[in-house]
């Protein structure tokens, strides 16, 4: 009988690339810790910025890691994996998405070491889930509690995550931003609740970013649309109307046949006549400016500006939903149901011409729970990265007031929740014993990278911060990255949300398990039409190399 153990399966088709084992660990580990190196000389305020130019020659500028890793061209799916940690860390919490991608990097870094000493994925990954566990429990032990009514840390908050990103100006965006913040919370069974959405942010270049401003109501990238109407309504009574001031034309094919030019007049009288009506149920609610989803005809327009009514049309569904939160008003679908209880008001309604573009301004709404800013800047690059970090902004005091919970910043916390992991190491023993100190090591990678970006000896500043770390006092002792030293970063006011630093170490944990549990990349040929699932024609070999 043959002997059939060396016998070889074909089971792949011809074409197919398939990496196994420890070099399929080698090349995840090497993408990763690219990816990481490519947005690491971001981090902090003396962070650097990427200039990423696109296939169209489009430029992007930005010190975002999110931004960044969003316009790379990454083709690896390591590499994307990286990218979606970023993702999720910036819709979860909005800032320290370059900390989280560094952490991951840096995890898998350290995991290499490990695995070059002949220890198992499975012992490395158990070790890294005991050490992110602890460390969370210790970042959340030295975290403060915060209130939405604390506005000087909220400010801190916003000028923390702001620094480094817009490129001058960033006092004055922080106030717009905590501004914004108390404006739209909302009390909800005794819990504060923010929808960073009710911040309509609209940017528009020119002037400086200095002469950003923040309106207790909306604006509006649209005109006025007859020049007959006024560009200025004091004490504005507003309709919301999601219907067209139009006459449309019947839903199924129809003939009409005209035989006389008094015909013709008479079904021309007729569309004006209901275009009338219309106006005038718009006139009897009392309305003096009527915003429109949809479209408002010559006509209509003509006779709404003999009403002294202004109007603006095709304004899109999130405006006028923002537009409903801000002034009060209801959406009404049918024009003939508009009365006066529908109607919004606003100290001012204006058309304005900023940069050459006419906008509208709606203004002095009372109590808006949806506001707008208008951000200005010397370029559209600017302009463009203002809002990046507006956004940053934005997200993190929002989390800070959801959480009320607050850590301080310059790598305090990774260094304390560093110091504190070792001490747990020796607790632990065994093999993931060195797992954990890796995981300790890992977290140290913040703090030497800011020092880094400082200027400062890297090696030296971590042994300095270990030791200062070792007392219970040191916990907020940091890298004062503006000064090149050490120092304590309460005074400082750097100050995060504590969720920036559970999300990042959760994200970059779970993105090292999961390539380190990979052992065999295979990737597949492209389907051609007319070939079966397999990519050959039947009857054709494969070159298949698993062995069984």
């Amino acid at each position: 009988m043959a002997d059939n153990n060396n016998q070889q399966v074909v089971f792949l088709p011809e074409g197919s690339k398939r990496t196994r084992g420890r070099d399929a660990q080698r090349i995840n580990i090497l993408i990763a810790k690219a990816v990481a190196n490519a947005v690491k000389s971001t981090l902090g305020p003396k962070g650097m910025d990427k200039m990423i130019v696109d296939e169209l020659g489009d430029i992007t500028i930005s010190n975002d890691g999110a931004t960044i890793l969003g316009e790379m061209s990454i083709e690896h799916p390591a590499g994307k994996m990286m990218v979606e940690i970023a993702k999720t860390q910036d819709q979860e919490v909005g800032d320290g998405t370059t900390t989280a991608v560094v952490i991951g990097g840096t995890l898998l870094k350290n995991a290499e070491e490990l695995l070059d000493d002949e220890i198992h994925p499975s012992i490395i990954i158990k070790g890294y889930r005991l050490a992110a566990k602890k460390a969370k429990e210790i970042v959340s032990g030295i975290a403060e509690p915060i209130s939405s009514k604390d506005t000087k840390i909220l400010r801190n908050i916003a000028l923390t995550s702001m620094t480094g990103k817009a490129a001058e100006s960033v006092e004055e965006l922080a106030d717009l931003v905590v501004k914004a913040i108390s404006q739209i919370a909302e009390e909800e069974d005794g819990k504060t609740k923010i929808d960073i959405d009710n911040v309509k942010v609209e940017k528009k270049q020119g002037a400086s970013l200095s002469e950003s401003e923040l309106v207790q109501g909306i604006i509006i990238d649209k005109e006025i649309v007859h020049n007959g109407m006024p560009k200025k309504i004091k004490a504005a009574k507003i309709a919301l109307v999601d219907a067209a001031l139009e006459i449309k034309g019947p839903e199924t094919d129809t003939k009409v046949e005209i035989s006389s030019p008094d015909q013709l007049q008479a079904f021309l009288d007729k569309e004006e006549e209901m275009l009338k009506k219309m106006v005038e149920t718009v006139k009897k609610s009392g309305a003096n400016v009527l915003i429109c989803q949809k479209g408002i005809d010559d006509v209509a327009q003509h006779f709404l500006a003999k009403e002294g009514i202004a109007a603006i049309r095709r304004v899109k569904q999130s405006d006028m939903e923002a537009l409903a939160r801000a002034t009060g008003a209801k959406i009404v679908s049918r024009i003939q149901d508009l009365t006066e209880k529908d109607l919004g008001k606003a100290d001012l309604v204006q058309e304005k011409k900023i940069t050459g573009d006419a906008m509208v301004f709606v203004e002095g709404c009372k109590n808006p729970k949806s506001v707008s800013m208008l951000l200005r800047g010397g370029s559209e690059h600017v302009v463009e990265e203002a809002e990046r970090a507006i956004h940053d902004a934005l997200m993190a005091t929002a989390t800070a007031v959801r959480d009320g919970k607050i850590v301080y910043g310059g790598g305090s916390p990774e260094m304390e929740m560093a110091v504190r992991l070792r001490e747990y190491a020796q607790t632990i023993g065994g093999k993931e014993q060195l797992a954990i100190e890796a995981f300790a090591s890992t977290l140290e990678e913040i703090p030497r990278t800011l020092a880094e970006t400082a200027g400062m000896d890297p090696l030296e500043t971590l042994v300095n911060l270990r030791s200062k770390h070792k007392p219970a006092t040191g916990k907020s002792i940091g890298v004062d990255v503006f000064n090149s030293k050490i120092g304590d970063m309460k005074p400082l006011n750097v100050v995060e949300p504590l969720s920036v630093k559970t999300q990042a170490i959760t994200s970059g944990t779970e993105v090292a398990e999961m390539l380190l549990r990979i052992d065999d990349i295979i990737a597949g040929t492209s389907k051609k039409p007319g070939m079966p699932p397999g990519g050959m024609p039947p009857g054709m070999g494969g070159m298949g190399d698993m062995e069984m």
